[in-house]
């Protein structure tokens, strides 16, 4: 693939990752009723909820921004390793949140070709 072609996977691959992670945070932030019932289920209280919101949304925007992008990835891989463990704790399915991780990776081997030397 071109320098061109991969730099614009990059940025899709952000874009649509910054959706799903400002959807998330947006639910935890509001206190949606569907996401508070859903944190009782994992024994979380409606201000630790929000906690966990605030979090996502400041590693969502160190992800999207160029010069700490890298600090974000690790904060989003780190955020989704935490949901991994929580539903496994309560037994439920792990594949959302794999998926994801593995998306955050993949996108920021795109977009940052040194990470992938360092790690690999």
């Amino acid at each position: 693939m071109s320098q061109k072609t991969m730099k614009i996977a990059g940025w899709v691959l952000t874009i649509i990752l910054g959706l799903l992670f400002t959807m998330s945070a947006f639910m935890k932030i509001t206190q949606n009723e569907t996401a508070l019932t859903q944190a009782s289920e994992f024994g979380l209280d409606a201000n630790t909820f929000l906690l966990i919101g605030i979090i996502e949304i400041v590693s969502l925007i160190l992800f999207v921004i160029p010069k700490t992008a890298i600090l974000g990835t690790l904060l989003l891989v780190a955020y989704m390793g935490g949901a991994i463990v929580t539903h496994l704790q309560h037994q439920q399915s792990i594949a959302t949140a794999v998926i994801v991780q593995t998306l955050i990776w993949i996108t920021a081997f795109i977009r940052f070709p040194e990470l992938k030397q360092r790690l690999l």
